[in-house]
């Protein structure tokens, strides 16, 4: 039977990390808006902040993010000074006195930067908007260019959790990907940011890349345990070369299919789960006193475009090339090119690129695939009335929904859906009942196992 569900709903589908999702942006949404919408925020609310850091000194071959290679430091410092700029405009155009919970950095490989430029971002940041109590302050942390000076400058920084990459720890595996990182380095820096201070620590690894099995991804895991982090983030590898032309270099043929993914990943679960780790979502751990887990058990977890989250800010702003930024009623996202991001701020501009206005029925639908996508449960009437909506507004997702409860993938009792755990895989499918955007659009979607 996991065959047949796999063939019926693991095909491709969004990761919802917003609704409507990135591809669905226009380019007739700009600075003006972005302006606007700035203005319109309350001074007393609190923002979170999302600086992009796009640059790397060598290319990951399964990553699907923005990023820009550079062996020079000259164009890596030239960008934090427009970085700077850009808030700056940022700042002009909100609300005076703007203050922020949470400043995220992510690349690209933001330790990247020199220790004197860390500094000096985050310095101009926490100046323009000031930080809330209990301010938390993360950065993407590559062990390979992280050394006790950078992050003795990330702690002078202020900085309280570090997520560090590490994918996987198999050589043959690290050399598929192009991504050689030994266990010791890894250990290194672990131990030197407690030593200075940083006791919230996060681990990425990744499942489905080539030649994991599922003996590969288990060893992994249990040396990612062995460093006792916080939380562990799973993430199944998106193999999208039509939008990412570097995958092609992965080779295919080593890539595992959909049933050996999911093998290895419930396998690498039940390991998490055994270890003391709680499930959160569809691919992260966290131990029962880290935050995350207790936002979980409130039904106060968040999802945006790092993933899961605990920010609770209604307005998360982004800086840099292909930064998204979430306002009440606007998703908006940065010029992609480095080049042409910072041609725009240096002439003054928000670099705006492309956006969505939300409408009534795009509020509805987000917040209901949040609830799924964060809780695998939502009761639809609370949300509908909490939206100021009625069920009929979303009869189109409920009469998707009938099938997937016949396979067992959910059960649906009054306006309640609970994704039951032979379910869980294709919780993306199931959020896609909601998403009247989405029409299998495989060439932009990654598949759900």
């Amino acid at each position: 039977m996991k065959q047949d569900l796999i063939a019926r709903y693991g095909g491709a589908a969004p990761r919802y990390t917003s609704y409507p999702t990135a591809p669905h942006f226009r380019d007739d949404i700009g600075a003006a808006d972005y302006r606007e919408a700035l203005s319109r925020l309350p001074a007393e609310d609190p923002v979170s902040l999302y600086l992009h850091v796009p640059y790397c000194d060598t290319l990951c071959w399964f990553c699907g993010c923005h990023t820009k290679i550079t062996r020079r430091y000259r164009p890596v410092g030239a960008y934090v000074d427009t970085l700077i700029r850009e808030m700056v405009l940022i700042a002009e155009a909100a609300p005076q006195g703007l203050r922020m919970s949470q400043m995220h950095w992510g690349g690209g490989s933001p330790t990247l930067l020199r220790d004197e430029d860390i500094l000096r971002l985050a310095r101009a940041a926490i100046a323009l908007f000031r930080p809330v109590a209990g301010f938390e302050f993360a950065v993407e942390i590559d062990p390979r260019d992280t050394g006790i000076d950078r992050i003795a400058a990330l702690a002078r920084a202020g900085l309280t959790r570090a997520s560090i990459g590490v994918q996987d720890f198999d050589p043959l595996v690290q050399r598929a990907i192009n991504r050689m990182q030994s266990f010791a380095e890894t250990a290194g820096v672990v131990g030197n940011l407690r030593e200075c201070g940083v006791q919230n620590l996060n681990l990425d690894l990744m499942y489905g890349l080539p030649y994991q099995t599922k003996a590969r991804t288990l060893a992994t895991v249990q040396r990612a345990l062995d460093l006792d982090p916080d939380r562990i983030a799973l993430f199944g590898y998106a193999h999208v070369p039509w939008m990412k032309p570097h995958q092609r270099l992965i080779p295919e043929d080593a890539l595992p299919g959909p049933g050996e993914r999911l093998e290895a990943f419930n396998a690498a679960s039940e390991l998490l789960v055994q270890a003391g780790y709680l499930k959160i979502g569809i691919d992260h751990f966290a131990k029962p006193t880290d935050s995350m887990a207790r936002a979980h058990a409130a039904g106060k977890l968040r999802r945006n475009f790092q993933g899961y989250t605990t920010d609770t800010a209604n307005s998360l702003i982004g800086a840099g090339a292909s930064a998204v930024s979430r306002l009440p009623d606007l998703y908006l996202q940065n010029a992609v090119p480095v080049h042409r991001y910072s041609d725009t701020v240096r002439q003054g501009e928000l670099p705006i690129a492309k956006g969505v206005s939300l409408s009534n029925d795009d509020r509805l639908r987000s917040a209901i695939i949040e609830r799924i996508m964060c809780d695998f449960s939502v009761d639809l009437s609370a949300l509908c009335e909490r939206q100021g909506a009625v069920l009929s507004d979303i009869a189109d997702a409920l009469d998707r929904l009938e099938r997937m409860a016949s396979d067992g993938i959910l059960t649906i009792e009054e306006s309640t859906i609970n994704i039951q755990p032979p379910g869980i895989p294709f919780t993306r499918q199931v959020a896609a009942c909601f998403d009247t955007y989405f029409r299998n659009a495989s060439e932009k979607h990654s598949q759900t196992t």
